[in-house]
């Protein structure tokens, strides 16, 4: 059974609008709501607000009127001005937070707005997602109670003329609920989250740790791994449910946990929940609000807006910028398991801006996505476009098929004569056969035929920069040539030794009619 049973006020089940209602109508009502606040800004003057509000259909008026943005294009014209201080830019009043996020060509750091009222709404999306554990099955309800280790930026913001600035993860922080700090939950604490050296404050939490009583703990893998890692070796412990015997969940976010899953188990005395969550610097958009399934339901009634462009060479180019003028979707009028960018509205003065992610619409009715890549981060020599998701897939099923640790890899676009190749350098402290590995994630690697080009293809895997490598010609088939075969299979392999033989093998294959 679950771990709670509650009966909510209806009056607090409708503030929190907990029932699920249809998708386009709640999304609807989050694009009305978000352009009456904004309708008397600069932005909403521009781009007629009013005159989309009394339109029968605001969603297509609204893509009608107001042009799509990246990061580049939505400062240049208008987010300069909020740093200046300048109020009711794009947002009414005074941007008091900016979220710094990794930079771009033109700038070192974005600078993303961060308001009152979306600070407000990703506590609400918190909070939402702390009610779905009430549905969980077979865990500790006594862990609900426990401590929350947050480990992430500092709360010590930088000044500016009008601004604080920093990482998302501190400025939440710092505006962190009273009634969670008076119940003691938070930690490690002010004092210690305040503190900009990483090492220091990672002392202090190791430092501490015997004095905490933890079921939570919340931030990205290599952080986290890290700092249970040192309390494990600083108290001689065999893992950290020695010291913690409490700790249930892990809140985790913003990279992609398979690579990290196996080192964190090795550091674990019994199972944990994890709970995946999709909290960026423009808000917090999904979250996982059911047990044990990979899909995050889409944070839909909470104020942002979404849209989905088509993760396609219609809609973007060979470097994954998209075109000014994309084709543009609802969430009622995506489909399943189909690639998209989001482009996302919000109540902190975002309008219409792609945030550089990638995902898929898992399931139709939870309307629940997976994150499956960025729209710059994939490799696409030859028409394959594999996405992160593909590569972390592959590495998940190498780790797990050789029982191997992997938490760091990359892949490179490699040029060979007149071809082109994929070059894997894999990190693992673990003991494995190069050889092995490479042949394991050679055909994980293969396993996505379709995101391959019609036509033959010299790969090169290699496992390690030393490990002998692996040489083949892959043919991927046009839909004609499987009904001719009667095969549904995508694409045929064949496999060599050295790299003359493969290219002996492609340039004979080339010259058949």
């Amino acid at each position: 059974m679950a771990i709670i049973e509650i009966k909510l006020p209806k009056s607090i089940a409708r503030a929190l609008n907990l029932p699920v209602s249809d998708a386009r109508r709640q999304q609807l009502k989050v694009l009305r709501k978000l352009l009456r606040r904004a309708r008397f800004t600069q932005f909403g003057q521009l781009y007629k607000f009013d005159e989309i509000l009394m339109s029968r259909h605001p969603g297509k008026k609204f893509q009608q009127n107001v042009p799509t943005y990246n990061y580049s294009k939505i400062y240049k014209d208008w987010w300069y001005k909020t740093l200046e201080g300048i109020p009711d830019v794009c947002w009414p009043g005074v941007i008091k937070y900016f979220a710094l996020s990794s930079g771009t060509s033109d700038a070192s750091s974005k600078y993303i707005p961060v308001t009152k009222d979306l600070i407000r709404s990703n506590t609400i999306t918190s909070f939402r997602q702390l009610l779905s554990l009430t549905r969980y099955e077979n865990v500790p309800k006594s862990s609900i109670g426990k401590g929350w280790l947050m480990l992430g930026g500092s709360t010590q913001l930088q000044k500016g003329p009008t601004y604080f600035a920093g990482d998302l993860s501190g400025i939440q922080q710092k505006n962190i609920p009273f009634w969670f700090l008076g119940l003691g939950l938070y930690k490690p604490g002010k004092k210690i989250a305040r503190e900009k050296d990483w090492a220091k404050k990672l002392e202090e939490v190791v430092e501490n740790a015997p004095n905490w009583d933890i079921g939570f703990i919340v931030g990205v893998p290599a952080w986290l791994q890290l700092c249970i890692e040192k309390i494990i070796e600083r108290y001689k412990l065999n893992n950290i449910h020695e010291l913690w015997p409490n700790l249930a969940f892990y809140v985790h976010g913003g990279v992609a946990l398979e690579p990290y899953k196996k080192g964190f188990e090795k550091l674990m005395g019994k199972p944990i929940t994890y709970i995946q969550t999709y909290l960026a610097s423009e808000g917090f958009l999904a979250y996982q609000n059911r047990q044990d399934t990979a899909g995050m339901q889409l944070a839909l009634n909470n104020n942002i807006f979404f849209e989905f462009v088509p993760f396609d060479d219609k809609n973007f180019d060979s470097e994954g910028n998209m075109h000014d003028d994309p084709e543009v979707y609802m969430i009622h009028e995506i489909e399943e398991h189909k690639d998209y960018a989001i482009l996302i509205s919000t109540n902190a003065g975002a309008w219409r801006y792609a945030i550089g992610d990638t995902i898929k619409l898992v399931d139709r009715e939870r309307n629940e996505i997976i994150i499956t890549g960025r729209t710059k981060h994939f490799l696409s020599l030859v028409g394959e476009h594999l996405s992160v998701d593909n590569m972390n897939k592959a590495i998940e099923m190498a780790g797990e098929e050789l029982n191997i640790f992997i938490p760091e890899f990359t892949v490179a676009g490699v040029p060979h004569g007149t071809f082109f190749a994929h070059k894997w350098y894999i990190a693992t402290d673990d003991k494995v056969n190069a050889d092995r590995l490479a042949e394991v994630i050679d055909e994980d690697f293969f396993s996505w035929g379709e995101h391959k080009a019609p036509g033959k293809h010299l790969v090169e895997i290699s496992a390690a920069t030393e490990c002998p490598k692996i040489w083949a010609v892959v043919t991927v088939l046009t839909d004609e040539e499987k009904d001719a075969r009667g095969d549904d299979e995508p694409w045929t392999v064949e496999e060599f030794a050295t790299e003359e033989e493969a290219r002996t093998t492609l340039t004979e294959l080339e010259r058949k009619p």
